[in-house]
């Protein structure tokens, strides 16, 4: 059964590379790992200092163990086709109840890339291909800021219930179609008749009620939030971590980013900025004292490269 981890907080905090360093390592353990990056905002590729699409590519393990590293980035376009098919066959279906909506008018919903809501519904779409693919233990994912990452926990469930709507109507739909086309062919209306994007209706529905199994699941998903160590950030965590417990999602650690660990001992601005720090990183303990919490040195510069974030990666909990 394939493992999976959500990285998750606001933006800036390092959701990337923990994800990246945390991937790392279990792939060095001997598991095989999948990292993907779910943000519109892809910094992924920057992280690894690799070139990413929207295919899982394999990078190299540090160790000689069976265990491999691959990393993907999710570009909601590439998913758009098959959403975009089940639009155009229900419009044949309007037209064919004599409901005018023509092809350019379905054209129109895709003019301008991907619909509203597709990041989610893509990543979702794509969480069920990972964790039932069979070729890895693991799947990591690197998820947008807040918002977008509380969609995407929301979204089955919406989701759901609209292509159940949908499937509904268009039922209805095609039975007016129906009706029509016997009154004009007769016998031969049977033939006229298609049922084009039905199946990918059904199948998609499908896909996310899987994906919100997986979610949920305490077994196999556990979702860390990651903060850096600023009362603000605390209380956003604390709302996350909420809303994501009213979703009946599993969080198991919290991850405090950017803390100044080893204060210059000349720099009495540093000294201040350290004893800030270590209240913050208590403060966090306390407030969620039923959760772990993990803390992540202060670096200057980004954290770029597989080397670089493998001096991360001892840090973070593998186990997954």
């Amino acid at each position: 059964m394939t493992d999976c981890l959500f990285y998750g907080g606001k933006g800036g905090v390092g959701k990337t590379t923990c994800a990246a360093a945390t991937a790392l390592r279990l792939a060095d353990s001997g598991r095989e790992t999948l990292v993907v990056s779910t943000d519109p905002a892809h910094s992924l590729s920057d992280s690894l200092e690799v070139d990413l699409g929207p295919e899982p590519t394999e990078l190299e393990a540090e160790s000689g163990d069976e265990g491999g590293l691959w990393a993907v980035e999710i570009d909601a376009e590439t998913q758009q086709e098959r959403y975009e098919r089940i639009a155009t066959a229900l419009a044949a279906d309007l037209r064919s109840a004599g409901i005018r909506l023509d092809d350019e008018a379905v054209e129109r919903v895709f003019a301008s890339g991907a619909p509203a809501g597709s990041d989610e519904l893509a990543a979702l779409d794509l969480l069920v291909e990972y964790v039932d693919d069979g070729r890895w233990d693991v799947v990591v994912f690197d998820t947008a800021p807040t918002g977008h990452t509380l969609r995407l926990f929301d979204t089955p469930e919406v989701v759901s219930l609209a292509l159940e709507t949908t499937r509904s109507l268009r039922g209805q739909v095609r039975r007016i179609g129906t009706a029509a086309r016997s009154a004009v062919f007769g016998p031969m209306a049977a033939m006229t008749g298609s049922s084009d994007g039905e199946d990918d209706l059904v199948a998609l529905q499908a896909r996310l009620e899987r994906a919100r199994d997986v979610l949920v699941d305490p077994e196999t998903t556990e979702f860390r939030v990651v903060l850096l160590p600023e009362r603000m950030a605390i209380a956003e965590s604390e709302r996350l971590v909420a809303r994501l417990r009213e979703a009946d999602v599993s969080v198991g650690r919290l991850v405090v980013n950017q803390v100044l660990e080893r204060p210059d001992p000349d720099c009495s601005r540093c000294h201040a900025r350290h004893e800030r720090h270590e209240t913050r990183v208590q403060s966090v303990r306390e407030t969620f004292d039923d959760l772990e919490v993990v803390t992540l040195p202060e670096r200057e510069g980004e954290v770029q490269g597989l080397e670089t974030v493998r001096a991360l990666a001892e840090r973070l909990p593998a186990e997954a």
